[in-house]
């Protein structure tokens, strides 16, 4: 009777535990959604609520921003994407982190520059705090 009470306690925490993963994990998708959708938006409020103050923005040039730096270069039109597509994306979940790797295919028109087509392959990482997800670290390199 008791090693069927541990056994049966044993699964119920292991998808307890898978569950809560589960969901995590989505609301780090979500987030990530949100996220492509305000850079092609240039919506700084969602940005800066989707960032952290302690924000390191990792450009594929090796250009790195702040969150104020990403936020503004954002708005002002000086990096514009005009579609952002992302394929390929993983979720990783450790504790009050995630990380997440993905492809970005793209187009930006940024400001002076004739619109120009980006193939990027993009990890994120994602701090839970309060509930939110926030991203704290990205980094980008070029795809060949």
């Amino acid at each position: 009777m008791k090693r069927t009470f541990f056994v049966a306690a044993f699964f119920l925490l292991t998808s307890l535990s898978t569950f809560a993963q589960s969901a995590d994990e989505k609301a780090v998708g979500d987030a990530v959604e949100k996220l492509r959708k305000a850079i092609i938006d240039a919506d700084g409020a969602t940005l800066t609520k989707l960032t952290s103050p302690l924000l390191s923005y990792g450009h594929s040039n090796g250009n790195l921003e702040d969150q104020k730096e990403f936020v503004r270069a954002i708005t002002s039109g000086e990096s514009h994407f005009t579609r952002i597509d992302l394929s390929d994306q993983t979720i990783s979940i450790s504790g009050d982190l995630a990380i997440v790797r993905h492809k970005l295919m793209g187009d930006t028109h940024n400001k002076g520059k004739d619109p120009a087509p980006v193939k990027l392959g993009v990890l994120y990482v994602w701090q839970k705090v309060k509930g939110n997800w926030l991203l704290l670290g990205r980094q980008a390199f070029k795809l060949l």
